[in-house]
């Protein structure tokens, strides 16, 4: 069992590390489209291979933030262009695999209108309505031009913040690799039990 914390973090790092910097850009892109492998887990392993010299800083700082902005520009676009009514059934038919509901959008519409467009920003650094908000953005029909730039933004910060985590925790755990495994794969069955948990135990609140 001790060998299955170092084993499983060298298969994700190599995982990610194989992938490349496309590889991370459409990771990136289809985390902010649906939900269970969580950016932190991403950028922050991506982090640990730039530590070991196997993937560059900058390159993976654009590749994964490009791949941010393509998946919430989905939302975004699908507000911008479906609609309320449409956008609503969709969210009923799939809201137990999204873990959200119209009632979490329409929360999400009433802080774009009461704060305005910096929330865009500043909901990068937020779990969940940092893909949430996009959706209202698109709804208000927010200059195509400001979300993008507002998105590139905050979600250029935030996954600094990752990447440099990861490859400070790599440097600073160079050696010690079955406790840098048991952390990586920790945070990685973590985000997906977490998802796991909130299908099993989501249902509409009018049932609650």
């Amino acid at each position: 069992l001790s060998l299955v914390g170092p084993f499983m973090h060298e298969f994700i790092v190599t995982a990610i590390t194989e992938a490349g910097y496309v590889g991370i850009f459409i990771l990136m892109a289809l985390e902010n489209v649906f939900p269970p492998l969580p950016s932190e887990v991403i950028m922050g392993v991506a982090g640990m291979a730039v530590a070991r010299g196997e993937m560059g800083f900058w390159p993976l700082m654009l590749s994964g933030t490009a791949g941010t902005v393509l998946g919430n520009y989905v939302w975004y676009w699908l507000g911008a262009h479906w609609g309320r009514h449409r956008l609503e059934g969709f969210v009923a038919r799939y809201g137990r695999w999204l873990t959200m509901e119209w009632e979490d959008v329409e929360q999400a519409r009433a802080i774009f209108r009461r704060h305005g467009i910096w929330v865009v920003f500043v909901f990068r650094f937020l779990p969940i309505l940092r893909t949430l908000i996009s959706l209202p953005a698109g709804l208000a029909h927010m200059k195509r031009w400001q979300f993008l730039v507002f998105t590139f933004a905050g979600a250029f910060i935030w996954n600094f913040l990752l990447v440099e985590g990861g490859r400070l925790l790599g440097s600073w755990m160079e050696g010690s690799e079955q406790v840098l495994g048991g952390i990586v794969v920790g945070l990685f069955v973590l985000s997906v039990a977490i998802y796991v948990w909130r299908v099993i135990r989501w249902k509409p609140r009018a049932d609650r």
